[in-house]
């Protein structure tokens, strides 16, 4: 993949010159640099030519009302697809995840660089960031001027906040009737609890989730990710790219609700029906697979090795794998639902075999056999996996905010033929685009000056 990057001379003293050459393209310099981070293999990498250059939705125009993550991952897609996204946020104050730090991350950060954290960094690259006083009457005005060239407006205020400030979706469509306004919650807008705040493990707990994860028998436990978040993002992304292609075909545009809660509802698929037509309460399982066995992670003489055998074909051919030609004589064990009612005398039998080797062993046996098998990984062993560097899930890039100069960022999860995904802009400091883009909006630099002294911007 060839990237490239246009960088302003200010940029520049910040980056290691010697990962930089001269490419064929006049004006342009390429990141060739492929460069070992904690033994990591990162991919090269960012294009700063223009935030509308390249992408299947080069010309869409965003505007970003959110912040923390559901809604930020959902633009952060967009934006990753080449649209233009302008993320409005707080003056002084941004996106509360600019303040979202672990322990010992402030010394990765240049101090005048304003709030900016790796939590932010993970869901607003490709964003130009604008700080907005939406009350102030002045800041209002900006925003539904910049609402009459914008296709989309996303926004995760509670319900109703918006229509306070005189900024809902009935105000801005009246400004642009083709405006796609996406809204995300906690619970939707109508309802008994629509006026509750929305929490990722909130949504996890009411909403089913919690129930069903965790060792047997043992207490509930949240997901290592915000994955209640992330999935409303990755569902909203796809309705507001519905709701564009129904304004192709119509004209019109439409709101857009997106939930926590109706997306962890969804999220329930087989275990939920399980429910609603037999009557079955949802189990925790760990590992296991509520209705295939054997499917766990089991424990070998180090670590544990994930495997399991999803039909009869695969468990003839796991069994003779692992010497244990005997259970497929064991009529209890000869057909799936026959395994899944005695999963209690199935699994200490592969438990015993597979403490007999280290996982690495287990690896190597396994090996081209077709059937569904992986190593537990931690972060140093997923970044440096071989598929994660073949599929350039790694980019580097330049950062100004960063004490080195430079970041790696998680690239796109999909990977377009022609129209390809890009990581074009650096995720922004507070603020650094607020002249750009307010002049491309028709605004002075004394207009800009006269509204900074206001408290609008």
């Amino acid at each position: 993949m060839t990237l490239y990057c246009a960088l302003p001379h200010r940029v520049m003293p910040s980056i290691n010159r010697t990962c930089l050459r001269l490419s064929s393209r006049p004006g342009h310099r390429r990141l060739i640099s492929v460069t070992a981070v904690r033994g990591l293999a990162t991919a090269p990498g960012l294009d700063l030519e223009g935030a509308q250059q390249q992408g299947p939705l080069n010309g869409l125009r965003i505007l970003d009302l959110s912040r923390v993550l559901a809604a930020p991952f959902c633009t952060q897609i967009l934006a990753d697809y080449g649209a233009d996204v302008i993320k409005i946020e707080q003056a002084g104050q941004g996106d509360d995840t600019r303040h979202w730090k672990v322990r010992g991350e402030d010394a990765a950060w240049k101090k005048e660089a304003g709030p900016i954290s790796n939590y932010f960094s993970a869901v607003n690259r490709n964003k130009r960031s604008v700080t907005l006083n939406l009350k102030h009457e002045k800041g209002k005005e900006i925003l539904l001027n910049l609402t009459r060239n914008a296709d989309v407006v996303v926004e995760n205020f509670r319900p109703g906040t918006m229509d306070r400030l005189g900024l809902g979706y009935d105000r801005l469509k009246e400004q642009n009737p083709g405006l796609i306004y996406a809204s995300i919650s906690g619970y939707g807008p109508t309802g008994p609890y629509s006026q509750r705040g929305g929490y990722d493990p909130i949504a996890a707990a009411e909403g089913g989730l919690l129930h069903i994860t965790g060792e047997r028998n043992g207490p509930p436990v949240r997901a290592g990710i915000g994955l209640i978040d992330m999935a409303t993002g990755l569902y909203t992304h796809g309705a507001i790219l519905a709701a564009l292609r129904a304004r192709d075909q119509t004209g019109q545009g439409q709101r857009v609700d997106a939930s926590l809660f109706e997306t962890q509802i969804s999220m329930l698929t087989n275990v939920g029906l399980s429910w609603l037509n037999l009557g079955i309460e949802a189990e925790r399982w760990g590992c296991q697979h509520p209705s295939i066995s054997p499917y766990d992670a089991f424990r070998t003489k180090d670590l544990y090795l994930v495997c399991g055998a999803t039909n009869n074909g695969q468990f003839s051919a796991l069994c003779k794998l692992l010497g244990l030609d005997s259970l497929l004589e064991d009529e209890r064990f000869a057909t799936n639902p026959g395994r899944v009612e005695n999963r209690e005398a199935l699994t200490p039998i592969f438990n015993e075999v597979f403490t007999t080797k280290t996982t690495a062993e287990w690896m190597k046996v396994f090996e081209g056999t077709g059937l569904p098998f992986a190593p537990i990984s931690n972060m140093e062993g997923t970044f440096a996996h071989p598929q994660t560097i073949a599929r350039e899930m790694v980019t580097q890039v330049p950062l100004q905010a960063a004490t080195t100069g430079l970041m790696n960022l998680i690239g796109p999860a999909v990977k377009f033929g022609k129209t390809k995904a890009t990581i074009r802009l650096e995720p922004p400091r507070l603020g650094q685009h607020t002249d750009e883009v307010l002049q491309e909006a028709g605004i002075t630099p004394e207009e800009l000056d006269a509204l900074r002294s206001s408290g609008a911007l």
